[in-house]
């Protein structure tokens, strides 16, 4: 069979003398070139003590046919049985006779055979720079030479292909009871040249010579079709390919491809890289220059040429100079001259009313007789209108969870036009149902925002519709001094606005009527199915300003209109809700005062004229 050597007796014949001595008369050594030769001996207890010394003086003769030396050829040696033992590793000896010594004091290990373990061995550790082989890019051949006599008792074939994937070529040899599946398995392609099996260990010699043919000096390039497509490189017993400048070995080793360097991504250019002959070179995208050390790229910058003719500022960009024109400023279409941007026609003012440009900015202004609010763009809608307001929610059952949200979105339609505010308009809410519950205090929040978040906070009550006891809470603690009302000498109207959609449950003529008594304006809103009897009852007089009602709750945002102009005063509130300044009545009472001071030192001196014109009526009549 070709790729097992077997030897037969006939054979034997031809090499009678010492086979140690054969090896040694060949000529001399042979110069391999650098090579890391590494051998695995098995040394089980199957090898019998002679057949160990045979295979001793097999080594000492193959070494003495090599050329042996650090920039030559480095040998080690390792022995495996159930474990594995380095004899010594390819960096120790660089002389011949000290490999010898080392080799002649070998002692068997003599127990199992383990040869997948020598194998992972050899290829982790033996072959590794740290024990003496040369670094992968010297491309030094790694040769690895397995000598056993019987069949593994561990796997092979897996941990065999790992280290020739590491380019480490495997001869193995079979002696007497080896198996000779085991060998293919752990030897490199093509087996008939890495596979050898001899009948015993006495012929063990006949590989020694084929080794040492392999070693030495064959134009394997010539000899055999080696298929490399560009260049075939000899090597001691074996051969390897090479490519042309410009091209890169293929992954079966033998095939050349064309070297992209812009695809490896090792070229360092900054934008482009564009593949030439044998090289590449570096491009910038438009609007770049490339820079001295051909990689980089530097924007280029247009305005310094001088010819952009831009009124204001100049603005280098990819695809050229572009005038840009200072802030208040708009280009016009020549692309180059700038004139003063008209912001309220340019930007999103928000102003409410009307909006006037002012240099690099704009204002807005209110009608006269209104100011403007905080955000600088709404008008004040209700500005004299500074009350302390307490909305009463009904939050029953029969309101719903959908309905209830619509009766906060009406309540924060009512804060939008109302001047919210400490010194302003101050806003409390209050929610019943079978029981009542303060949501928030008029003195808590001082913002219409803050407000309004409160109230979508609000969370629905349900259960029963007990008005008359919400009413007795507003009287007796919601327009407290201590809930945040205003003294009642500071004249500041008091609202209260009453938001049902039923018959109440509990009687409301007593606490209606004590809210009128305490002075606090009552408003009544009803929808659905609140009982106009009760609106009525609750309301202030006349009730045609103080009752509104809409049919359902989608449609009772045109009561906001009618609440408008009845809570803010310059909007048509009631002679009753009138808001006095203090400010206002005090100087109506310092001038009063002042004018009855004036009347009374008028009326002194009439008397005192009348007396006088009496007297000279006196005189006269004596005279006559």
């Amino acid at each position: 069979m070709r790729g097992l050597l077997c030897w037969s007796l006939s054979v034997l014949l031809l090499f009678l003398q010492p086979w140690e001595t054969q090896l040694q008369s060949t000529g001399p050594r042979c110069d391999t070139g650098p090579l890391d030769l590494v051998f695995v001996i098995d040394s089980s207890r199957s090898v019998r003590p002679f057949e160990f010394e045979t295979m001793r003086q097999f080594l000492v003769g193959l070494l003495r046919s090599l050329d042996v030396g650090p920039n030559a050829t480095r040998v080690g040696v390792i022995q495996y049985s159930s474990q594995v033992q380095s004899v010594f590793p390819l960096g120790a000896f660089s002389r011949r006779e000290d490999m010898e010594r080392a080799v002649r004091a070998l002692v068997p290990l003599a127990q199992g055979t383990m040869t997948g373990l020598a194998i992972q061995y050899a290829m982790n550790v033996a072959f590794s720079e740290a024990e003496g082989a040369r670094p992968r890019e010297e491309r030094v051949p790694r040769v690895l030479v397995i000598v056993t006599d019987g069949r593994p008792q561990d796997r092979v074939a897996e941990v065999a292909a790992q280290a020739r994937a590491r380019g480490i070529e495997i001869y193995a040899v079979g002696v007497q009871r080896a198996d000779v599946g085991s060998l293919r398995a752990m030897a490199s392609p093509p087996l008939d040249q890495h596979v050898f099996l001899v009948e015993s260990f006495d012929l063990i010699q006949e590989f020694g010579l084929q080794f040492q043919g392999w070693l030495c000096g064959k134009d394997l390039c010539a000899e055999w079709g080696h298929g490399c497509q560009h260049h075939c490189v000899n090597a001691p017993g074996t051969f390897y390919c090479t490519c042309n400048s410009g091209y890169k070995l293929a992954a079966d080793n033998r095939n050349c491809l064309a070297i992209d360097p812009c695809a490896e991504g090792t070229h360092g250019c900054e934008h482009h890289c564009v593949n030439s002959p044998d090289s590449y070179f570096c491009r910038c995208r438009p609007g770049f220059a490339l820079q001295q050390d051909q990689r980089s790229c530097r924007a280029i910058d247009y305005c310094s040429f001088g010819n952009h003719s831009c009124q204001h500022e100049c603005v280098s960009t990819l695809l050229g100079p572009q005038c840009h024109c200072r802030e208040g400023h708009d280009l016009l279409p020549d692309g180059r001259s700038c004139q003063v941007r008209d912001l309220c026609n340019g930007v999103d003012h928000g102003c409410e009313f009307q909006c006037v440009s002012e240099g690099l900015s704009y204002r807005c202004l209110c009608p006269e007789g209104r100011q403007l609010r905080a955000d600088g763009k709404s008008c004040d809608r209700c500005r004299e209108g500074h009350v302390d307001l307490v909305l009463l929610v009904d939050g029953s059952k029969s309101v719903r969870p959908q309905n209830f949200e619509l009766v906060k979105r009406f309540v924060n339609q009512i804060v939008d036009f109302l001047d919210v505010s400490p010194e302003g308009t101050r806003i409390g809410l209050v929610q019943f149902s079978s029981r009542v519950r303060t949501e928030f205090p008029l003195g808590r929040y001082g913002t219409a925002a803050e407000v309004k978040q409160a109230v979508l906070a609000v969370e629905y009550m349900e259960r029963g519709t007990m008005t008359g006891l919400a009413l007795r809470h507003m009287v007796e603690h919601s327009f407290s001094e201590a809930q945040g009302a205003r003294p009642r000498d500071l004249n500041v109207p008091r609202v209260g606005l009453v938001f049902t959609d039923g018959r109440s449950q509990d009687d409301i003529s007593l606490w209606a009527a004590r809210a009128k008594e305490e002075g606090i304006v009552m408003y009544a809103v009803g929808v659905g199915k609140a009982v106009e009897e009760e609106l009525r009852q609750i309301a202030s007089e006349p009730a045609e300003l103080h009752v509104s009602y809409s049919p359902d709750f989608s449609t009772m945002t045109h009561l906001l209109e009618n609440l408008k102009g009845s809570i803010c005063p310059e909007e048509g509130i009631s002679a009753g809700t009138e808001l006095r300044s203090p400010c206002e009545c005090e100087s109506l009472v310092e001038f009063q005062g002042r004018t009855l001071e004036a009347l009374e030192s008028l009326t002194q001196n009439l008397a005192q004229l009348t007396e006088r014109l009496e007297d000279l009526e006196n005189q006269l009549a004596n005279h006559k």
